[in-house]
């Protein structure tokens, strides 16, 4: 039994004018070809590494064909979608295969694609044929849609925010596309979608709603032939009409209890629509949160609105220069600014230099500020992190990277590549330890606290400027579902009700 592995990831911020491309990929080492999937993801918890884990049945064959990963920004540019899209059907032509295993994002959009991921899932069905079986693994921000529950056999979605499941739903994926392939019957799948968006700051897994949520959902799974329920949060930076909340059931062979079961979950998901919804303390609050905290541990403030797993650029200087201003020190940033680390690459370790960083992008609201810093710390930007964290990725590039210690004594990481600073190990390797700091600036919202959760036991999400803003209000949606919760709140459901 031969199953491919490909994969085709983009979180699509349509807000953000940076667009995902072959080339941005390239540089930052997110190509891989056959064997090179399988060595780049081995010991990581992500999804490929689950497709190609090793423990798997007698007689079945893992073939890695190509992956390509464009993390988080904003659309795929038209060429680079069609040259990613057409690379990966010709990689599957030509050949006998078993089983497809499809790595996806969903929340992909493309210039000229809006359903991006259910066109990757459809044009590899047509190259592959209608009887073999395609399993997807998608992100808990998917907008899910039914093109895409159509095109596929069987589909996963991460169930943890942070991303730490995503290999454990990429096993049970692979071993539901192996079912199918010895002869057992494809699943009953069924979509249920809601007029309803969930604050990004209420997305959190271990947090309520969304455990009692999610608990209900492992109630149902626990039923005599239901394979799986799972709910997509939705991603609310994408503006299309596949956005919000959704919930797929899948059942052995009844379609009809796996609608049963989507339309519960869905059910209790619009009754705690009011809990979904929150807002965050100002840039004041924070840093004042910060003067007061003695421990234990750094707090953790998330830069929400220059969330780089949203889509940001990962240079807003919004809190860095509220806390020079406000002369308050003992907090560890990390900005994006290839240009920085170009001026000051002839400069020393121990060099006292005046450097210009960050708000170059025109993604945020933040400026450029100068700083009159010492140098602590270079690096080329490649490091490892075998604890958790967000995805389960273990090997990082940020490219070359520069460690400064400013007058009042902040901590400023400046990486060519945009990094939200998810593990702690970005922090280390150009000497800066996190646990001297009273305060450590995430660039995301959940996704840092799967790394740093051992470090500070107190986070604060901060209401910050950007395209990855809190208050998602602020936005000019066009194409988006209507009527919407929270946007239009006489939002009905189910919508003949």
């Amino acid at each position: 039994m031969r199953l491919a592995v490909v994969g085709l990831s983009l979180e699509a911020n349509t807000f953000s004018s940076v667009h995902a491309t072959i080339e941005g990929m390239r540089n930052r080492g997110d190509i891989h070809l056959g064997q090179q999937i399988t060595e780049h993801y081995a010991g990581s918890t992500s999804t490929l590494a689950g497709f190609l884990d090793p423990d798997v049945p007698d007689g079945v064959e893992l073939v890695p064909l190509v992956s390509f990963r464009a993390g988080a920004m904003g659309t795929f540019t038209a060429d680079t979608f069609a040259e990613t899209t057409r690379e990966i059907c010709r990689s599957l032509a030509g050949e006998s295969w078993d089983g497809v295993l499809l790595g996806l994002h969903g929340a992909a959009v493309a210039e000229d694609v809006e359903h991006a991921d259910a066109e990757i899932a459809v044009r590899v069905r047509a190259t592959v044929g209608p009887d073999v079986p395609i399993g997807v693994v998608l992100d808990m921000h998917a907008n899910v849609d039914q093109q895409l529950v159509d095109a596929v056999d069987v589909l996963r979605i991460y169930q943890t925010n942070p991303h730490i499941d995503a290999s454990r739903q990429a096993l049970e994926c692979r071993a539901g596309v192996i079912a199918i392939a010895s002869g057992q019957p494809r699943p009953a799948t069924v979509l249920e979608r809601l007029p309803l968006v969930v604050n990004i700051l209420r997305q959190g897994t271990q947090d309520e709603p969304m455990a009692e949520i999610l608990a209900r959902c492992a109630k149902w799974e626990s039923e005599e032939g239901m394979l799986d329920v799972s709910v997509a949060e939705g991603f609310p930076y994408a503006d299309v009409e596949q956005m919000g909340m959704a919930v797929v059931a899948s059942h052995h062979d009844d379609e009809t209890v796996a609608r049963a079961a989507a339309a519960d979950v869905a059910a209790a998901i619009w009754a705690a629509r009011d809990h979904l919804q929150d807002s965050a303390p100002s840039v004041d609050d924070a840093l004042a949160a910060v003067c007061v905290h003695t421990g234990p541990g750094p707090i953790l403030l998330l830069d929400v609105g220059d969330n780089v797993g949203g889509g940001s650029c990962g240079d807003s200087t919004v809190l860095l220069q509220a806390a020079q201003e406000q002369g308050v020190g003992g907090i560890a940033f990390t900005l994006w600014d290839p240009a920085c680390v170009r001026a000051l690459a002839d400069q020393e370790i121990g060099a006292r230099v005046t450097a210009t960083v960050g708000g170059r992008s025109a993604e945020q609201d933040g400026t450029p500020q100068t700083v009159e810093a010492v140098i602590t710390g270079r690096s080329d930007g490649e490091f490892t992190d075998s604890g958790p964290t967000h995805g389960g990725f273990s090997r990082f590039n940020v490219g070359p990277t520069v460690a400064l210690r400013t007058s009042i004594g902040n901590a400023v990481v400046v990486t060519t590549h945009p990094q939200g600073n998810t593990s702690a190990e970005l922090l280390r390797m150009v000497g800066v330890e996190p646990t001297e700091f009273t305060a450590i600036v995430g660039k995301g919202v959940h996704s840092p606290k799967a790394g740093y959760g051992r470090i500070c036991p107190t986070m604060l999400m901060v209401d910050t400027p950007g395209v990855t803003r809190a208050s998602i209000d602020q936005f000019s949606y066009r194409r988006r579902p209507r009527p919407m919760y929270p946007f239009e709140p006489e939002t009905t459901y189910p919508p003949h009700h």
